[in-house]
């Protein structure tokens, strides 16, 4: 039996009546954004049908949403911890919300990327407050209890979207993927502000970190701008260059912003760990290689294989099943023997399976073509992201573990925003290229090849900088539980519970 600790007075216990409330809001307003993650890339053949979209288009859809979610995922955890958890992670959904029915009536391609821009200040602010929501609620004995169960339900709604996004735009439109988040977030709120107590943190730093988010933001979008600007206009274009300057000169800014800053949103020190950095080194070119080859294969099996929405969307359905099988075995191999074989191994499938994608030609069976790519790199993803998530908790002392996630979170999504930005212009996927299936076959070869080698570097990266085996901590049942959270395929978990993310 465990023993009560002090801080666990009022807090609640699982598998009460109340405790199934909070995991059904918390549940439905994550659930929500990561169905909403899954269901776009499907649905975007057909969006760029109907509103004109090229490829730079396509990569704005895409984009938009993931540029506020890197800028500002770490700034809205410390919005929850001032101004109350459950008050941000409502707002959250409310705003994720109406930005998904802007998005819906979209009548033009520039209202889409206003929307899903929009879309992204939402998912910034309510995914850290469900598990922010989890660790102040819950007591500490429960709170693994409670966020495995979360883990599984977000997972569901993971595992479903392709489905659910391509019956949607084969049957009725691919607007319908949009308003399907009305009801959700209708449930979510009214579940929230009657069953979910208010909490803050007291003690937290009396500013915010305002000027360092404004600095990432601009960072990352003028790269971005960039990038996407420089497949239409080539590098030489002023507006290009511009755009590319700006984005280079704020991230300098914003590191010495936060090399100074008395309340960083990104600690520089925490960096100061050779097995966090590498780690972290790690999501940046897996995560990146992974990002553009997903965001291009279901539009490649579309335009080009010629599937309808629903069958693209379930024939990456074996790496969802894959991950929710196998994480947690995974995450206790890696605890067994040292994250830096099956980071080293994982890498390296993802790579075969990138390669195994270049067999899908016209013609291509989903059999003897599509599964197996898409297995051998579910497996990779099986090998590389628990181990890569618990190795990230477990190199960093128990205050910072929340920091620790949040930083590889945004870590992912950056990398992914950048690769999605960057990858196809340099295989040559760009204005109206998708649409022809000759053209787009041969770019795409040349993208996934690109992704091989990202994820192969990641390899290598983990081999030399993982080189000490196991974490520096003895006591392990908490990274792993971390680890067996929630395998995304957009990006690792995400966590503001240092009582149940880190050892004590």
């Amino acid at each position: 039996m465990v023993d009560a600790q002090p801080e666990d007075a009022g807090r609640i216990s699982f598998g009460t009546a109340r405790a199934r409330w909070v995991l059904a809001a918390t549940a439905l307003g994550s659930g929500m954004a990561f169905l909403d993650g899954t269901v776009v890339n499907v649905a975007l053949p057909a969006m760029g049908e109907d509103l004109d979209a090229d490829v730079a288009g396509l990569q704005w859809i895409v984009n938009g949403y993931m540029l506020m979610l890197a800028s500002l995922i770490l700034l809205s955890g410390s919005l929850g911890d001032r101004f109350g958890r459950r008050r941000i992670f409502v707002i959250g959904v409310v705003w994720f919300t109406v930005a998904s029915v802007i998005c819906a009536a979209a009548p033009t391609l520039e209202v889409m990327i206003a929307g899903r821009i929009l879309q992204g200040v939402g998912g910034a602010l309510l995914t850290p407050g469900s598990l922010a929501i989890l660790q102040t609620t819950f007591a500490h004995s429960d709170r693994s209890k409670a966020v495995g169960a979360w883990s599984g339900l977000t997972s569901v709604a993971a595992a479903v979207g392709p489905f659910v996004g391509g019956w949607l735009v084969d049957s009725g439109s691919w607007r319908w993927i949009f308003l399907l988040n009305v009801p959700i977030a209708l449930a979510t709120v009214l579940i929230t502000l009657r069953h979910v107590p208010e909490t803050r943190d007291e003690t937290m730093a009396p500013k915010l970190d305002i000027t360092g988010a404004v600095l990432a933001t601009v960072g990352l979008g003028g790269l971005t701008y960039g990038l996407i600007s420089a497949g239409e206009n080539g590098f030489g274009d002023p507006v290009v260059i511009g755009a590319l300057l700006i984005g280079v000169a704020a991230l300098v800014v914003f590191v010495e912003v936060e090399r100074r800053s008395s309340h960083p949103m990104l600690p520089p020190g925490i960096f100061a760990n050779l097995r966090f950095t590498g780690a972290n080194l790690v999501t940046v070119v897996v995560y990146g290689g992974l990002g553009t080859a997903t965001f291009l294969l279901v539009v490649y099996l579309q335009t080009v294989l010629g599937y309808d929405a629903l069958t693209a969307g379930a024939s990456l359905l074996p790496m969802t099943l894959l991950m929710l099988t196998f994480s947690g075995y995974t995450g206790s191999l890696a605890e067994k023997i040292g994250p830096r074989i099956p980071m080293t191994a994982g890498p390296l499938l993802m790579g075969g399976g990138f390669l195994l994608m270049m067999r899908i030609q016209p013609g291509s069976s989903y059999l003897g073509a599509v599964l197996p790519a898409v297995v051998v790199l579910g497996l990779g993803l099986v090998l590389t992201v628990a181990p890569l998530t618990a190795t990230v908790l477990s190199s960093v002392e128990d205050h910072h573990a929340g920091i620790a996630s949040g930083v590889n979170n945004a870590v992912a999504r950056s990398a992914q925003l950048m690769a999605v930005a960057a990858i196809p212009l340099a295989a040559g996927i760009t204005g109206d290229v998708y649409r022809d299936p000759v053209a787009f076959s041969n770019s795409f070869d040349k993208a996934l090849m690109i992704s091989a080698v990202l994820t192969v570097a990641g390899a290598v990266i983990a081999w030399v900088t993982l080189a000490s085996g196991r974490p520096r901590r003895e006591e392990p049942a908490a990274a792993l539980v971390a680890a067996r959270r929630h395998c995304s395929l957009e990006a690792p978990p995400l966590s503001n519970c240092p009582g149940v993310t880190a050892p004590r």
